[in-house]
């Protein structure tokens, strides 16, 4: 059969693509922009991918066309599509029907940490045997692909409750019909989709209502927006951990630090449970992520892999690309990629460097990028969440439909803004010595200022003139 898939160049399609072409099939694309990393892993693959929305690789017709959710009506290649009659679907439903089924589904939802949480869960399971199969929203270090069919009965997906596509507005997510389902966390984003917390708690009530009696529902304890989701209905065995070390319920795992950046950390088991608690050490760092290795853990406990196992397994973890990503020292100056791009992500992410480097100077820049960003919907705890950097460099450009310069005024001296990476980048360069730490957050590219603010502090000269 031959696949042509409208939006191949996201990280969730070209997933598709490469499944896809593993399970036999022709598979070509279009993209409005053909980007790295997604170009260069269909390119390692040899799938054709043809740069604008044209209807020339849709003639003669392919067997089914699949739809991402960049497409909207009006779009040339899904016009020519509808005129014509040419077979299509989502990407989330082309799993449903030709992937996930007779699989054991073990699905990441949240607001935060989806990503992380599957890539851990995805290399529990590898170590253990399992040979998952995976789709997942960024790289896993330990893989260094975003998506296989594997050779086992599991798979692990991150469950985006992101829209399906234009002709279909549920999440994503409740297509995958878990046994195994992860709920990090829920907060209000995806302002360009939902109007407000409810919506998105309604969408994620849809998950909860897939998964069937004898599968396993994850939880964190005390998060107040999946208790309500919770509260609409459960039918699932219901597993809740505290990542915090906080919760007075010893019916709860729990995570206890056993270094001030969780570089390792211990996991407890609730009270009456056989289990005993393990000690796990690994090269990742951050609270954040050590509460997305326990909702990995736990997973993959269900999945049948002891805790013991699993926690010897989270040693060789090599991380996620763009999750607090150190992507190189210069000039005494060690720069940080992260994905962070909402209030509650940002704050973590400065929290979890500041924990691995309590001594250093950190720097934030920060790319105001997201829909949600754009639109304001996170003006609310923008400023606390950059608190704790020492000082705060923001990509704003003129078009982002509130004042920035009045939200983040509490920031006081410490705060800069640009209109342009450009502008950013020569704003922060003179303000950086050595021993600093950057954190660049941006849910794209933020114009490729990892790299060039590194080549900047690499040679004295250029720095000089920057």
């Amino acid at each position: 059969m031959h696949l042509h898939i409208l939006g191949i160049c996201g990280t969730f399609m070209g997933g598709i693509a490469a499944l896809a072409q593993a399970a036999g099939h022709r598979v070509t694309g279009s993209d409005a922009a053909v980007y790295p990393p997604m170009s260069d892993q269909l390119a390692a693959l040899g799938i054709d991918i043809h740069e604008g929305y044209g209807p020339a690789p849709l003639a003669p017709a392919p067997d089914l066309v699949v739809v991402g959710n960049v497409v909207s009506r009006g779009n040339p290649a899904m016009e020519y599509v509808l005129e014509r009659g040419i077979p299509y679907t989502s990407g989330p439903q082309w799993l449903a029907d030709h992937l996930l089924p007779g699989k054991w589904v073990l699905a990441v939802a949240g607001t935060h940490g989806k990503t992380t949480t599957s890539s851990i869960l995805a290399h529990v399971l590898e170590q253990a045997g399992l040979a998952p199969g995976f789709l997942i929203g960024g790289l896993p270090g330990n893989f260094g692909i975003s998506a296989r069919a594997g050779a086992g009965s599991f798979f692990v997906i991150e469950a985006d409750e992101y829209d399906t596509a234009f002709f279909d507005k549920r999440a994503k997510f409740v297509h995958y019909r878990p046994r195994t389902a992860v709920l990090n966390n829920l907060e209000f984003d995806h302002a360009d989709i939902y109007p407000d917390l409810a919506a998105i708690r309604r969408q994620f009530h849809h998950l909860v209502r897939t998964v069937p009696g004898n599968g396993q529902i994850l939880c964190p304890a005390g998060d107040t927006a999946l208790e309500a989701t919770l509260a609409m209905g459960c039918w699932s065995e219901l597993v809740r951990f505290d990542a915090s070390g906080a919760a007075a319920d010893e019916s709860c795992w729990r995570l206890q630090a056993e270094a001030a950046d969780f570089s390792e950390f211990r996991v407890q088991p609730p009270a009456g449970e056989a289990a005993s608690s393990v000690r796990v050490s690994w090269s990742q760092f951050g609270a954040h992520n050590a509460a997305n290795a326990l909702a990995a853990l736990l997973a993959a406990r269900h999945a049948g892999v002891p805790l013991a196992q699993g926690a010897q397994a989270l040693a060789s973890f090599a991380g996620v690309r763009r999750r607090l990503e150190l992507r190189g020292e210069a000039g005494g100056v060690a720069v940080y990629d992260d994905f962070a791009h909402h209030p509650t992500a940002i704050a973590a992410a400065i929290e979890g460097l500041r924990q691995r480097r309590p001594t250093d100077r950190l720097i934030a820049l920060l790319d105001l990028r997201s829909n949600s960003m754009r639109a304001g919907a996170h003006q609310a705890g923008l400023a606390a969440a950059l608190a704790g950097a020492d000082a705060v460099f923001v990509h704003a450009p003129a078009s982002l439909a509130w004042d920035v310069a009045a939200v983040l005024a509490p920031l006081g001296d410490k705060l800069a803004l640009a209109a342009t990476v450009d502008d950013l980048l020569a704003l922060a360069r003179p303000a950086l010595r050595p021993g600093d730490a950057v954190l660049a957050m941006s849910n794209g590219g933020f114009g490729g200022i990892h790299q060039r603010l590194l080549d900047v502090l690499a040679t004295p000269a250029r720095a000089a003139r920057a």
